[in-house]
């Protein structure tokens, strides 16, 4: 006999989620060495900030900088709700500032029918080292969208 609440709950988890939001890491460049001659990175996200780290296998992980990203212009582009616009527009550019970790402009742009934005994140807490990303949205049958 199956339980009917846990067949609710994929559909009720569907209603409340408004997409996906993807978070490709392109590259590191120029990232600190952390062990002898190179270093083994690997990146942690989180909602409010995003932190590089070294893997080490017989002692904790060495800290190799971090960044911190805002996603609202990302966002407001989204909601412009924009379709047929020709493969390659800019849709809008963020500056850096004292204010963000980006290293250069960073453009948002429409790609291929999807709103992406590339961006090269200086990384703080560390000598050197940058990294680049990108963000795309996913919109998920079932879900409420933005």
């Amino acid at each position: 006999m199956e339980d009917s609440q846990s067949n609710s709950t994929p559909k009720s988890l569907m209603e409340n989620l408004l997409g996906l939001l993807r978070v490709r890491i392109k590259r590191g460049v120029n990232l600190a060495v952390r062990d002898v001659r190179s270093s083994d990175p690997y990146v942690v996200i989180k909602m409010s900030n995003q932190t590089v780290y070294d893997h080490d296998t017989f002692s904790k992980d060495d800290k190799m900088g971090d960044a911190e990203f805002d996603i609202l212009p990302f966002l407001e582009a989204l909601k412009m709700n924009l379709t047929g616009l020709p493969n390659g527009t800019t849709i809008t550019r963020v500056q850096p500032s004292r204010n963000n970790c980006l290293a250069d402009e960073s453009c948002i742009t429409y790609s291929n029918g999807k709103v992406v934005q590339d961006m090269i994140l200086r990384l703080r807490n560390v000598e050197c080292g940058e990294v680049e990303i990108q963000l795309q949205w996913i919109d998920l049958p079932g879900s409420k969208g933005l």
